[in-house]
């Protein structure tokens, strides 16, 4: 199968890579072939040579979050001083933003199963989210890294209340697409939580009322061991001080920071331009090769320093990931380089850009796409 170009694939811009020898859109059987192997041949040089020291690598990184929330949370008992809140806020932000990104996301995407680790599988791995691990595994792992991109398959393309391509039909209400991703950033948790609910597919007749409400109690009972352990139980050890209150406030600005940074790195990794969608037409008896191509396209970097990427755990290589789900994140800032050249050499886009630039375009085009 040979891609149709669409008219918006022609207006990306923010790429890194020297121009395209060849038309990524016009590629023959033999040359998607011949990119399936080498992108091939990267994973399985990577996977075998995981060993103890990538064991190493996500212990170490498991026990440093750990002490960095259970430090947070001693400073939280006192934290009617200042400089205890403040103190306490930083760490349970890192804590909790190493625990989504580093940790969690790539756990429950079974990067790390290979050690037969019960504490850190992906079967096993609850993360400090609101949305339960096993819905977002559905919607992501299964539905979404399956479909990237692809209008009307891959329902991350705006989460069901965001207009985030000129080819999604427009509503009125497309017009609050500013100031409801302005609200999804500090909520963002929330606002995962009820999209893994898949209420749009329940209204729309694809899912079971019953399988629409086991969720929905899925969700509620995760919401109630995270209210109970940041809003209730810690604010009341901490009222013993008389710093209940500054408590109650560290914990929801640490959330808030997790979530507006989770918020800031995924759309940064989706939505800036050089990012292409594709139809349900364009992905027809795909092979290899093709969805290769496919998750290449349709996902963008983020350029920065060692921290930067380890913050975001390493989801700032969003096109590596996209192409390797399940490889250790600690090997995709290595084998960047590579994939880079192989995209040159088959003229696909390798999008990447500092921070800035894809927070900017990322939001530009919600502002643009409000309008018709």
């Amino acid at each position: 199968m040979t891609l149709a170009p669409a008219t918006h694939h022609a207006a990306t811009t923010a790429v890194t890579s020297s121009p395209p020898r060849r038309d990524p859109l016009r590629l023959t059987e033999a040359e998607l072939a011949e990119l399936a192997a080498e992108f091939d041949a990267v994973r399985d040089e990577v996977f075998s040579r995981r060993g103890q020291s990538d064991a190493q690598y996500i212990r170490r990184v498991v026990a440093l979050q750990r002490s960095l929330e259970m430090t947070g949370r001693a400073c939280m008992l006192f934290s009617r001083h200042k400089p205890l809140w403040w103190a306490g806020v930083g760490c349970l932000s890192v804590g909790k933003i190493l625990e989504n990104m580093e940790i969690g996301h790539n756990v429950l995407h079974g990067q790390w199963d290979w050690m037969n680790d019960k504490e850190i599988h992906s079967t096993t791995w609850e993360w400090d989210f609101v949305a339960p691990s096993a819905g977002w595994q559905r919607t992501h792992n299964e539905t979404h890294h399956t479909w990237t991109n692809v209008l009307g398959k891959d329902r991350d393309v705006g989460y069901n209340v965001l207009r985030m391509d000129p080819d999604q039909p427009w509503k009125p209400m497309n017009l609050l697409n500013p100031v409801i991703n302005l609200g999804l950033a500090p909520a963002f948790e929330w606002g995962i939580a009820i999209y893994d609910i898949e209420l749009d597919q329940f209204l729309a007749g694809k899912k079971s009322g019953r399988a629409t409400f086991e969720d929905f109690k899925r969700v509620m009972k995760k919401l109630g061991r995270q209210s109970a352990k940041d809003f209730v139980v810690s604010p009341l050890l901490a009222s013993l001080t008389g710093s209940g209150k500054a408590s109650i406030k560290g914990f929801l600005a640490a959330n808030v920071i997790r979530n507006v940074w989770a918020h800031t790195v995924i759309f940064c990794g989706h939505f800036p331009d050089g990012a292409e969608t594709f139809t349900e037409e364009d992905v027809r008896d795909e092979s290899r090769g093709h969805w290769y191509r496919r998750q290449a396209m349709g996902s963008a970097n983020i350029d920065g320093s060692r921290l930067m990427h380890f913050m975001s755990g390493h989801l700032s290589f969003q096109i590596e990931h996209h192409l390797f789900p399940d490889m250790p994140s600690n090997h995709l800032a290595r084998i960047a380089p590579r994939v880079r050249e192989i995209c040159r050499k088959y003229g696909i886009r390798y999008t990447s850009g500092p921070l800035p630039r894809q927070v900017f375009q990322a939001w530009r085009k919600v502002c643009r796409l409000a309008l018709p």
